[in-house]
């Protein structure tokens, strides 16, 4: 029978889940984030996954969750006690992440920072920056000692763009994507246009000033998340894509606390 780790990473808009054995991700799995869940609806939710793929619910040893959505975690909690048997980690205050947390308030700094910023220092090393395109737009910087400094946080690209079309009546939803050219014939590509390329023009110049304050040459700027290789693809300052960052950080700091 194997023995896995199921890894939760709460987000505002989805929920992404993974399952290790060992070190290695097995399977991972992405589903709409839904405060209304109850934690049978999940459990059954995630049962169908695993079964699925070839994997039951009873060989899981042991779950952690990272979560940026308090009024989850009480049903998550419910359900990884009902349905696999074990009390989740819940990363936050009194787990132990080996990283020093520079926050004039160290709570305040959202789980899933911390736990990028765990698994990118020790893929890639430090200083080192990670850019995250989330529901927000999370930049995190990491000395060269593995201390966590700080960063910045800006509206995500699905924010602002939704923001855009909400508040401009002539103006269509569009999707997402990467016109030919900055200079656009259409209104369609130039929402494209101004929604992509200006977010190449954040990143870039948050990325760029946070190198200056950091003072060293960085070991890697890291983006990850759902719209990640758009950007990136643009960018002059993004050098490592890891889309699997958080989970990786779940793992590792699952195992400094198991």
């Amino acid at each position: 029978m194997k023995v896995l780790i199921l890894v939760f990473d709460v987000g505002n808009t989805n929920i992404t889940l993974g399952v290790y054995e060992g070190e290695e991700l097995l399977n991972f799995w992405r589903v709409a984030t839904d405060k209304n869940k109850t934690s049978d609806e999940y459990g059954m939710l995630i049962d169908r996954l695993f079964k699925y793929n070839g994997l039951e619910l009873e060989e899981v040893e042991s779950i952690i969750i990272s979560s940026v959505v308090p009024p989850l975690m009480y049903t998550l909690e419910a359900m990884s006690i009902k349905y696999c048997g074990k009390e989740p980690i819940i990363v936050g205050p009194g787990v132990k992440t080996g990283m020093n947390i520079r926050y004039d308030n160290p709570r305040e700094v959202g789980a899933d920072r911390i736990v990028n910023a765990v698994a990118a220092y020790k893929k890639y090393g430090g200083p080192l920056i990670i850019v995250d395109f989330g529901t927000a737009t999370t930049f995190c910087a990491i000395s060269e000692e593995g201390e966590y400094l700080g960063g910045a946080i800006s509206p995500g690209i699905k924010i602002s763009s939704e923001a855009l079309f909400q508040r401009a009546a002539k103006l269509p939803k569009v999707e997402i994507k990467k016109p030919k050219n900055i200079i656009c014939r259409n209104t369609i590509s130039s929402i494209q246009s101004g929604i992509v390329y200006g977010y190449v023009g954040i990143v870039d110049y948050i990325v760029d000033r946070m190198k200056k304050e950091i003072g060293k040459e960085t070991k890697a700027i890291v983006g990850t998340g759902g719209l990640s290789t758009l950007i990136a693809s643009e960018s002059k300052t993004i050098n490592k894509i890891d889309k699997m960052l958080t989970l990786e950080g779940l793992r590792i700091i699952y195992e400094l606390n198991k």
